[in-house]
């Protein structure tokens, strides 16, 4: 039995056993794509009776790990809209690459369905207010990196991580692609803009190994530089949210 074939036998028991009333389940994340190591989580979305309740559950099964999406039918759209404003589709993702684990009623074709809709039209755009308060975070960590002395290795790494981390929010927006966290931060960066995304990724890594910010610096600012410059002087922000 191959990685992928194990992951969706241990996922299916785990189903039939917690939850015998779903009335559906996926699983997804890299068990379902045959790329687990030894310590992965399973990702799994179960679509549950209206009567029950949606939540979200990390528990342990046969050793291993599960990260638990559940959602009621009646939730789900809602649970959609909520992935789609996060502009990292988690969920979403799951029920678009997952392998389905059973759908006796083909609730989970039809979710399916849904959540490929969704993605296809992708993430929102952020609004003119959104994009000036990115240019302006960006631009007060670029500079700061800049600014750092490099024995100070600490401070120096935390700005390089908000940098990429800032970088990536507003690349990917302007590409109208979806963004990620942790891991999926580097995917869909690189799904975005391979050329620019790699720029950033490699500029950070270069901080990361020779305390040089030079590369990082220089592909933020191209990335502010498609969407205004960077933000200085003249920012305004209304209220203290």
């Amino acid at each position: 039995m191959n990685d992928q074939a194990t992951a969706v036998a241990r996922a299916l028991r785990l189903i039939t056993k917690r939850y015998p009333h779903a009335l559906g389940a996926v699983l997804g994340g890299s068990a379902a794509r045959g790329r687990a190591t030894p310590t992965s989580d399973l990702d799994v979305a179960v679509l549950l009776p209206d009567s029950d309740i949606s939540r979200r559950e990390v528990i342990r099964h046969d050793g291993r790990l599960a990260e638990l999406f559940l959602h009621t039918l009646a939730d789900v759209p809602a649970a959609f809209e909520r992935d789609r404003t996060s502009r990292r589709g988690t969920v979403l993702f799951i029920y678009d690459q997952g392998v389905s684990l059973m759908d006796p009623h083909g609730h989970v074709s039809r979710t399916q369905r849904q959540a490929r809709a969704v993605l296809a039209a992708g993430p929102p755009a952020l609004t003119p207010t959104e994009w000036e308060r990115g240019r302006y975070v960006l631009t007060c960590f670029m500079d700061d990196l800049i600014d750092i002395r490099p024995a100070d290795r600490y401070e120096q790494l935390s700005l390089a991580d908000f940098t990429l981390r800032e970088a990536a929010h507003l690349l990917t927006a302007y590409h109208h692609a979806w963004t990620g966290i942790g891991k999926w931060l580097p995917r869909r960066l690189l799904s975005a803009d391979p050329v620019l995304g790699r720029a950033l990724l490699d500029g950070h890594r270069t901080v990361a190994e020779h305390s040089d910010p030079a590369p990082l610096t220089a592909a933020a600012e191209q990335v502010l530089n498609l969407h205004g410059g960077p933000l200085r002087e003249g920012y305004t922000q209304r209220g203290w949210a």
